[in-house]
């Protein structure tokens, strides 16, 4: 039933807004801690703290830092943080072995951060783009993109994960089928806990730009990833994507990005009520910081509310490298 408005000057939609108390009080949408996800960046070394240059006050860190970065996070109530790798140049091949390799950058990583944050929820990349030397999430054989063979090597990349004692699961690859054949393969390995966090509508985006110089993707990559990432022009392909995503086994669904893509949050969460989630991506973050730092902004009055804006269009969390400035603000 469409509710009744009454007519001015009975019905005055300012007297709910007079004092923030009342606002307070009407709010329809809450921005907490509870819902960020930090993502971070881990490389070789010791004692390492590198930033990026594309992205202002975001840092590469070596594993000991990065498990302190986690115990930090931990006591400021942030709930889980999501690793990528820095993979060494000398490591990608053709084969991308060191995917899944038990000692790799993530799998170091995610053990350390086991030992010295046990509360926070780790969550982990999976596609073959940090280890493969033409920079591509899939297998690339006479300049195609191949799905199956593809997808075999993400299940060993995922067990791998799993075994150092990832939380959660985050196929960032969008090849058809591998949500069901992780899920298949973590029950026949008795990861029966282990979640996963479907990269399920991940458009071919121009906004990814600096994270790929994070973890020194770019000057690898050759050509582009339409092939298997989304046409930004489509609504209800992200839908069927999600469906399916859903049916094989993903317990939480991503749309990435996001502020560019709030209108598929909010179909995705209406249609499905699953527990929806956005990457609130590089090129996002970079362009609020540098207006922030240009004074054209106020910086952390717009990060705040570019957060909001995913709650509003249905999202349960969000991916963002605002966390920890996000949650000392929330916190007070």
């Amino acid at each position: 039933m469409k509710p009744t408005i009454a007519p001015y000057p009975l019905g005055r939609f300012r007297r709910a807004r007079q004092s923030e108390a009342i606002r307070s009080l009407v709010r329809e949408n809450t921005l907490t801690v509870d819902d960020l996800i930090w993502p971070v960046f881990v490389r070789d070394g010791e004692g390492v703290e590198e930033p990026v240059p594309s992205m202002p006050g975001v840092v590469r860190r070596s594993v000991d830092l990065i498990a302190k970065a986690a115990a930090e996070a931990q006591a400021m109530g942030i709930p889980a943080i999501c690793l990528f790798p820095y993979t060494d140049p000398s490591l990608k091949t053709q084969d991308c072995a060191e995917a899944w390799n038990p000692d790799n950058l993530s799998n170091r990583a995610i053990r350390a951060i086991k030992q010295a944050a046990p509360e926070i929820a780790v969550m982990t990349d999976v596609a073959l783009d940090p280890y493969n030397i033409n920079g591509h999430d899939g297998y690339v054989v006479d300049g195609k993109i191949v799905n199956d063979e593809t997808v075999e090597a993400l299940v060993k990349m995922t067990l791998a994960q799993a075994e150092a004692g990832a939380d959660i699961i985050g196929p960032s690859d969008m090849m058809d089928g591998r949500i069901g054949a992780m899920r298949q393969a973590l029950e026949a390995a008795g990861h029966h806990d282990v979640m996963i966090l479907s990269y399920a509508a991940k458009y071919a985006s121009a906004f990814y730009g600096p994270f790929r110089d994070a973890v020194g993707a770019s000057g690898a990559l050759t050509g582009d990833k339409k092939t298997y990432q989304m046409d930004p022009a489509n609504s209800n392909e992200a839908l069927r994507l999600i469906e399916r995503d859903l049916t094989e086994g993903a317990d939480m669904v991503m749309i990435k990005p996001g502020m560019p893509y709030l209108d598929i949050c909010r179909r995705v969460k209406d249609t499905f009520g699953a527990p929806t989630y956005a990457y609130q991506v590089s090129g996002e973050y970079t362009m609020i910081q540098a207006a922030a730092q240009n004074g054209w902004i106020d910086g952390e009055k717009v990060m705040l509310e570019s957060l909001l804006a995913f709650k509003r269009a249905g999202c349960d969390g969000i991916l963002t490298y605002f966390a920890p400035q996000a949650a000392t603000l929330l916190q007070g």
